[in-house]
């Protein structure tokens, strides 16, 4: 097995936050948790935010991050943003594959595995988001879902520096249900073996994180499950207090 890498706590703001949201921005961005350099510290905003809540964060530790990409360059795709225009906003992340992505505008995993190898090329670090729905998992399918998203929305090129994993299940988002620790324990076990089987040493880099209802009440726990290498928080993100509380876990 690799070196253990540093935890990761991602917010993801959907469709959320004004300009007057960049002071949560600010208070997370110099809180002295992230001076500590325990953990590593994101939040993806929406595109209308990306390069202010960039710029105010430049000289601090906290990433901002996106929260989709198209898989073009460029070209006449209204209403989308590339890769390219990301980092060209200062931004160093971005989710790829979230679920509402999945679901609600149909994104299989080659697309996503597509997203994924611009936001490579673009020098982004992709969140790539896997996990099962709540009929997938009643009818004994997770593991199997969870095998066949990682092998279709991850590239060859995938490593420890430019890909994180974020498992969700589906039921558990924006639900208030979480998977129980059994359940995140088994899963995280298996998104490593199958990463190690792929990516051989890089599979131990690779950061493997929880969503699905993360908030203060229950991320000592979750946090400190084997192979949960941090957690992609929702709605506890969107104030700096609730997102520091979860980071606090560390």
């Amino acid at each position: 097995m690799g070196p253990v890498p540093k935890p990761l706590i991602a917010g993801n703001w959907k469709m959320n936050g004004m300009r007057g949201s960049l002071a949560q921005i600010k208070e997370i961005a110099a809180s002295n948790m992230l001076a500590s350099g325990k953990f590593d510290a994101l939040i993806c905003v929406p595109a209308t935010l990306l390069h202010s809540a960039a710029l105010v964060t430049s000289d601090t530790p906290l990433k901002i991050g996106a929260q989709d990409c198209h898989d073009r360059e460029n070209g006449a795709y209204t209403g989308d943003i590339s890769a390219g225009m990301i980092a060209d906003s200062l931004g160093s992340h971005v989710i790829i594959g979230h679920s509402e992505r999945r679901t609600r505008y149909r994104e299989d995993d080659a697309l996503v595995r597509s997203k994924t190898i611009a936001a490579h090329k673009s020098g982004l670090i992709a969140v790539v988001c896997i996990g099962e729905t709540e009929e997938e998992r009643s009818s004994g399918r997770t593991l199997d879902v969870l095998r066949y998203q990682l092998a279709g929305s991850l590239p060859d090129g995938a490593t420890g520096e430019n890909t994180v994993i974020a498992y969700e299940p589906v039921w558990a988002i924006g639900t208030g249900r979480t998977a129980s620790i059994a359940d995140i324990a088994e899963a995280h076990r298996f998104i490593r073996s199958e990463l190690c089987k792929r990516f051989n040493s890089e599979g131990d880099r690779m950061r493997i994180l929880y969503g699905g209802s993360v908030k203060a009440s229950n991320a000592d726990e979750i946090l400190h499950v084997e192979n949960v290498d941090g957690a992609l928080v929702g709605g506890a993100s969107l104030t700096a207090r609730d997102f520091l509380s979860i980071c606090s876990a560390y």
